[in-house]
């Protein structure tokens, strides 16, 4: 078993069915994927063994963490994992060392596809929800109801419930996440400020500098204040492009810009990068000997071989791999995928409900014809273009509302304004599918109708686990007629999904085109 592996938990799975082998497509090894699932296994028996008891704040920190490790992109370090289920079978056996054991690998090979479907659901969206649950809770926020909710959701997937119990668990999921994605809101907000509307550049100065890439603002935070007055320049990558917006993190001024573009462009984009790259949470893809001497990671996320800094937040390893690299010699003019040299982050719910009457009114006189949210999970798969390419080709008078990675298809065109607002606002990292929500709930109360017959609609990528637990949520709200692509999951069974497209019609992505013109009629 330990050199072969099963693993469909993200979109680029082999042949869209699966990873077997000795390897899969991220590029986790089978004894790694396979020390994930015992750790899938330490978890159900960590939830089965709290049912019924006054669990200790231990046991949650635990599960979460345990849960996000396993988030697609995260961990490819043996003996973290190993460590970390040893650490939860010790509190298990120290509250009840006969617990029933389960087998996730042997669910994935043998259970009925329907059922086995709606159990990696659950799954999968509680892996993505313990990201944002994580991220809370270094910023002191957490949410009872959630924490609760991770022991009931692990306890079902190592459970003989039916696939009707299943379901109703699965668009409870969806309930639940929408809590967890508005306690993160509301930490980032409350110890932040609300986003305000930024525009960042994508030149790298001359002199040392770090790149932080991931989603943890509390980790930028920290690494800030340790750099300042060094003359040490931090640049964002990725997921953390949207922390220029917050005010307590822009104040700094040696929070320069952005490098580089989507995530999975960094094996080249990195290569004999003359500063350190830190990894906060996940997107980390196996590192390369150009620059293996410069990526640190921190938190649950690792690499063989790697410096990891621990929970004492020291980057003094990082900060002197910058003085000794030094930097580029001469400012570097860098562009985005379609050439522009800024980007634009800060339009979440607090800016865009701001300006609630402007966007209303520019419904009413014909100014604005429609919304997309076009965003989500980028990856390296053929057919990712379709983003680039719908966001060229809608109408001059509608909005292009984004978040997640999935942006960076597109983030840098300049799509001109509309009323003064620009028609490509970034509502911020994954998580802020929040602020997307709560824009279309403000709409649908202004104009007096349901969110599904709002203007509005969405065009989204997935590529891990996250994206499922957000999608899970935008079914529990009963919004139908998504957009999902580029292949859809494959760990979605014909009859889940059939039942999905009947109850929410979701649909595949087919070509910008074909999709524009039924959605525009």
């Amino acid at each position: 078993m330990a050199n072969q592996m099963f693993c469909f938990q993200c979109e680029q799975t082999a042949k869209s069915m699966g990873c077997t082998g000795g390897a899969g497509v991220c590029g986790k090894k089978a004894d790694t994927a396979n020390l994930q699932d015992e750790l899938t296994d330490s978890l159900i028996a960590l939830a089965r063994t709290m049912d019924g008891k006054d669990r200790p704040e231990k046991a949650d920190h635990l599960m979460v963490d345990g849960l996000f490790t396993t988030v697609t992109n995260v961990s490819f370090d043996n003996e973290s994992l190993k460590g970390l289920e040893e650490e939860i079978l010790r509190l298990v056996d120290e509250f009840n060392p006969v617990v029933e054991s389960f087998d996730i690998h042997g669910m994935w090979l043998t259970e009925h596809e329907d059922i086995r479907s709606l159990k990696s659901l659950i799954l999968f969206g509680l892996r993505g929800m313990a990201a944002y649950a994580h991220h809370a809770r270094v910023l002191g926020y957490v949410d009872p109801k959630v924490n609760d909710f991770f022991f009931e959701g692990m306890r079902a997937v190592g459970s003989n419930l039916d696939a009707d119990a299943l379901l109703t668990l699965v668009l409870k999921l969806g309930e639940i996440n929408l809590a967890c994605m508005a306690l993160l809101d509301q930490a980032n907000t409350e110890t932040y400020g609300t986003p305000v509307p930024t525009t960042v550049d994508l030149t790298i100065e001359k002199g040392p500098f770090i790149v932080i890439t991931g989603h943890d603002l509390h980790d930028l935070k920290l690494l800030l204040e340790q750099t300042q007055g060094k003359g040490i320049n931090i640049y964002t990558h990725g997921e953390m492009l949207p922390a220029h917006a917050y005010p307590q993190l822009k104040a700094y001024p040696h929070l320069k810009g952005n490098f580089g573009t989507a995530w999975q462009n960094q094996q080249k984009e990195f290569a004999e990068i003359p500063g350190p790259v830190l990894f906060t949470t996940n997107c980390l893809m196996p590192v390369r000997p150009s620059y293996a001497d410069r990526v640190f990671t921190t938190s649950v996320v690792a690499y063989p071989e790697m410096v990891h800094i621990g929970e004492a937040k020291d980057f003094t390893p990082v900060i002197e791999k910058a003085l000794e690299l030094g930097g580029y010699s001469e400012d570097q003019s860098l562009t985005g995928i379609n050439g522009g040299t800024q980007v634009t982050t800060g339009f979440g719910h607090g800016t865009v409900l701001s300006v609630a009457d402007t966007v209303i009114d520019a419904v009413k006189g014909g100014d604005i014809s429609h919304f997309f949210l076009v965003g989500g999970c980028d990856g390296a798969r053929p057919g990712r273009n379709y983003y680039t390419d719908f966001v060229k080709q809608t109408p001059a008078d509608s909005i292009i509302l984004t978040l997640a990675c999935g942006k960076y298809r597109f983030n840098d065109l300049d799509l001109g304004t509309i009323g003064g607002l620009p028609r490509i606002m970034d509502m911020g990292q994954c998580n802020d599918a929040y602020s997307a929500i709560q824009v279309a709930v403000a709409l649908a109360d202004a104009f007096g109708c349901g969110v599904n017959e709002l203007p509005l609609s969405m065009v989204l990528s997935w590529y891990e686990q996250k994206a499922v637990c957000i999608l899970l949520t935008l079914l529990y709200l009963g919004i139908k007629n998504i957009y999902l692509g580029p292949t859809l999951p494959a760990f979605i069974s014909p009859g889940v999904l059939d039942l999905l497209v009947k109850n929410y019609n979701i649909h595949p992505t087919t070509t910008p085109e074909e999709d524009l013109q039924v959605i525009l009629g």
